[in-house]
C-alpha cells in the first residue's frame, strides 16, 4: 500500500454526468438518479437522496453530562437516545443559527460557548447529507416560552448523561445515533489528542465546503 506525504484528506472531484432525473421529490427531500461516466469509459446509474444538510449539538455541562434527547425514528422502529439536531431548513442558512435554534426548540437551552466539533457525510455511497456537529458549552435555561413540539418531538424524552457513559453505550453497541456516537467519540479523541485539549477545536464560524454560508 502507497504511502502519503502529509496529512489525508478528501479531495474534490465531480465525474461526468449524461443524464439526471428525480423520480421522487417529498417535503425535505428527493431521490436522484444520475448516469456516470466510470473510468473505464462506461457509464451507469447512481441513486442517490438529495438531502438540505444537518446540523447536530453536543451540549456538555459543568458537571460533564451531555444532553441527549430520546425520540422514535420510523425508518429504523426505534426509539434512539440522540443529540439535538435538525434540518439546514433554507439554502445558505449560517450552520451556527440553526444549531441555536435546535438546542432552544429541542430542549429549551442556549449555551455561551460554541467550537466545531467534527464535520461528517452521514451515508455518502447513498445521499449527499452532510452534517456540522458543535460542542456548546456554558450552558443556561433559555428564556422565554417553550417551544411546542410536534409529531415525534411531542414523545421526546431529555436527560443528561455522563460522557463516559455515552462512550461506553456506543462501543457496546447500545446507543446507535450518527450523530450521538461520533460527537461523543469525536470529544473524547478530542480530549485525549493533546495539551490544547479542546482549545484546538475549530472556531464556530469555521467555513464549511459542503454546505457554504453566509456570516
Amino acid at each position: 500500500m502507497a504511502g502519503t506525504d502529509g496529512p489525508l484528506r478528501d479531495t474534490p472531484q465531480e465525474w461526468r454526468i449524461t443524464a439526471s432525473e428525480t423520480p421522487f421529490t417529498g417535503a425535505k427531500t428527493a431521490v436522484r438518479t444520475d448516469r456516470v461516466v466510470m473510468p473505464d469509459g462506461s457509464v451507469s446509474g447512481r441513486d442517490y437522496q438529495v438531502h438540505p444538510g444537518s446540523v447536530a449539538v453536543l451540549a456538555l455541562d459543568e458537571r460533564d453530562r451531555v444532553l441527549v434527547l430520546k425520540q422514535y425514528r420510523h425508518p429504523v422502529r426505534h426509539k434512539l437516545w440522540e443529540v439535538p439536531a435538525g434540518l439546514l431548513d433554507v439554502p445558505g442558512e449560517n450552520p451556527l443559527h440553526a444549531a441555536r435554534r435546535e438546542l432552544y426548540e429541542e430542549a429549551h437551552v442556549e449555551a455561551a460557548d460554541w467550537r466545531v466539533l467534527i464535520d461528517m457525510y452521514t451515508s455518502p455511497g447513498g445521499s449527499d447529507e452532510a452534517v456540522r456537529i458543535f460542542l456548546a458549552r456554558q450552558l443556561s435555561e433559555a428564556e422565554g416560552e417553550r417551544f411546542t413540539a410536534s409529531d415525534e418531538e411531542a414523545d421526546m424524552e431529555v436527560a443528561r448523561v455522563p460522557l463516559g457513559d455515552l462512550v461506553r453505550g456506543a462501543l457496546a453497541g447500545d446507543l446507535h445515533n450518527s450523530c450521538l456516537v461520533t460527537a461523543v467519540l469525536a470529544l473524547a479523541a478530542a480530549r485525549a489528542g493533546g495539551p490544547e485539549g479542546l482549545d484546538a477545536l475549530r472556531p464556530a464560524d469555521a467555513p464549511w465546503p459542503a454546505r457554504p454560508f453566509e456570516a
